[in-house]
């Protein structure tokens, strides 16, 4: 087996190394950029079972060392995706994952069930961050109640890799890993973005339209690497890691602390071509410390 081939489940993947939803489209706006077989896997733009066409601008504001965005879920709808988008990307040499989001539990099923017979699609990522309508906004992956009673409802119809996005914005982030688990979870991937916000001094107003939005990039890396590692030390299941990855050696860092895979996100609009290079990173980093497999890193962080 290839040194640096992991697995999530009963997903295969060549190397550690994904691109986030939200931050990647749907890959073909990246080939001009990268060879996509040379990554892992792309986690597709968050998907739902009606249009959505997002929040009123502005809904992106720059932070040092980071950017808000409060997009909103921007997408043409699964029967969209599933006509129009999975023709053009099922023969990608690489997994396409889609992140599956909706506003009550009825939304994720059915927007699940679209996808079961689309025979390129070998994984879903449950965007649990989303606002559960039924219980006044609250959003699905800060109760652990709430992240089981999706996650529970989704397993019944999806017999392929589940993967589960969970949100930094809870007190302890291993109880609500925990409970996805218990319910069928393959996997679970960490962080979303944390709630931030950010405001104009002259205008005195909120730069987003929203007020706040998800905090991403370099700043939110020491949350993130924590929570990665209380969360692998807490479930059974594979890790995904993200969060603030911008080069190799953080990569390594997650893999250290517990990560099977690693997504990255934002500095895919800073430089295209970062996932091959961390690909690259990792390779060379294994030759040059004789390890024969990244596997051998999974949680090697001696504490």
């Amino acid at each position: 087996m290839d040194k640096l081939a992991v697995n999530i489940g009963k997903l295969h993947l060549k190397n550690p190394v994904m691109t986030a939803s939200g931050t990647f489209g749907y890959g073909k706006e990246y080939l001009d950029f990268i060879d996509l077989s040379r990554i892992g896997g792309i986690f597709v733009k968050g998907t739902t079972i009606r249009p959505r066409q997002g929040n009123d601008y502005p809904r992106m504001a720059e932070t040092p060392s980071g950017m808000l965005n409060a997009v909103g879920l921007q997408n043409k709808g699964v029967d969209y995706f599933v006509s129009s988008i999975y023709p053009e990307i099922k023969d990608f040499n690489t997994n396409v994952i889609v992140n599956v989001s909706g506003s009550t539990i009825e939304d994720y099923v059915e927007c699940t069930e679209k996808l079961v017979d689309l025979d390129k699609i070998p994984a879903i990522e449950l965007n649990i961050s989303c606002p559960n309508v039924k219980e006044g906004g609250m959003a699905f992956g800060v109760c652990a109640d709430s992240a089981a009673d999706v996650t529970r409802a989704v397993r019944r119809v999806w017999d392929k890799t589940l993967i589960v996005k969970l949100s930094p914005n809870v007190t302890d982030v291993t109880e609500i890993a925990r409970a996805v688990e218990a319910e069928g979870a393959d996997s679970v991937s960490l962080i979303n973005t944390l709630l931030g916000m950010a405001i104009d001094i002259n205008k005195r107003r909120p730069v987003l339209s929203t007020v706040t939005g998800g905090l991403s990039g370099p700043c939110v890396k020491p949350v993130a690497l924590r929570m990665v590692w209380q969360t692998y030390n807490a479930v059974k299941i594979p890790v995904i890691g993200m969060g603030g990855i911008s080069c190799w050696q953080d990569a390594i860092e997650f893999i250290l602390a517990g990560s099977s895979a690693i997504q990255i996100g934002t500095h895919n609009f800073i430089d295209p071509a970062i996932s091959v290079k961390v690909v690259d990173g990792i390779k060379e980093y294994l030759d040059r410390n004789n390890i024969g497999s990244v596997r051998e890193l999974i949680g090697a962080l001696e504490v």
